[in-house]
């Protein structure tokens, strides 16, 4: 009897941008064997060049005529850059090749295929890993980023299930957990418990850096504040696209938050300590109440 050859879940792998995000998830599934050969592109050579010499990639591609026989494409560059991209690719997309993302906002993404894909938006499946580290660059990709993680599918309408099963495998192999909302709900969701803390960490740090005694604040600074602002090095320009994108509900969350630190900073000139002590109780509760729910028990 002749060996049966088993074929990799994905033959073809077109990954645009290499860095933590894509890197990760490319390493992951090679881990899992579940995908054949990754081709990188991106804007910078050197960088796809560093991700092949990593093996993230298996070889680099100068343009986007690679698409023509890929399986499956993974756009993991800034979202600022996805109305560009697309439009680049589509005229390049083979007649079976499944498009997915892992951007950050899902209704920007959404808007820029619906202009850009034409028939191939059947084929698009809107998708958000919610895992990550402050670290950026091919460098910074490792194989099991996804393992326990939550990820994101925003599915349209349109979206042709078999598209979707391959894009939902791709992410069980790397041992992701899968969840599924609106674009709308998506991006509600993330500006509360994601972009806002972003945006406050690369504040705070920007405004301790710009006092004239600067050198010395940092000197003291230890565990808090060193917890606190650890996203605040985070990559600037795919939070800038983030932010940008989500602006409407990153703005109502910085409203509601605004709201809370006028309401602390009346309790505070009032010497209102058990009024202080009565939300920092609260929050303490909501906190370890969170990390409880997580696995990761709570704070000590």
């Amino acid at each position: 009897m002749a060996n049966v050859v088993k074929r990799a879940p994905i033959e073809k792998l077109v990954l645009v941008g290499a860095g933590l995000i894509g890197g990760s998830f490319s390493l992951a599934l090679k881990q899992a064997g579940a995908v054949g050969h990754v081709v990188g592109v991106g804007r910078s050579v050197a960088t796809m060049e560093e991700a092949r010499r990593l093996g993230i990639v298996d070889e680099v591609a100068q343009d986007y005529s690679c698409a023509s026989d890929a399986s499956m494409v993974m756009l993991a560059m800034p979202v600022g850059q996805t109305r560009a991209v697309l439009h680049a690719l589509a005229p390049n997309l083979g007649p079976d090749t499944v498009v997915t993302d892992a951007g950050s906002t899902k209704c920007d993404v959404v808007d820029a295929a619906r202009a850009e894909l034409g028939n191939a938006l059947t084929r698009f499946v809107p998708g958000h890993p919610v895992a990550g580290t402050e670290h950026s660059g091919p460098k910074a990709a490792f194989a099991d980023l996804y393992r326990g993680r939550r990820v994101v599918l925003t599915p349209l309408e349109q979206t042709d299930a078999t598209a979707l099963s391959m894009v939902r495998d791709a992410w069980l192999a790397c041992g992701a957990n899968l969840f599924e909302l609106t674009p709308e709900l998506h991006d509600q969701v993330l500006a509360t418990v994601s972009h806002l803390p972003h945006l406050l960490a690369f504040a705070l740090v920007d405004q301790v850096a710009s006092e004239t005694h600067a050198e010395q604040l940092f000197s003291f600074a230890a565990g808090g504040f060193r917890d606190f602002t650890r996203i605040a090095s985070s990559h600037p320009e795919m939070w800038r696209d983030i932010c940008v994108a989500n602006r409407e509900a990153l703005l109502g969350e910085l409203a509601k938050y605004e709201g809370h630190l006028a309401s602390l900073r009346s309790l505070l000139q009032a010497g209102d300590g058990a009024g202080i002590e009565k939300v920092f109780s609260r929050a303490r509760v909501a906190r370890n109440r969170w990390l409880e729910s997580t696995g990761k028990g709570p704070a000590s």
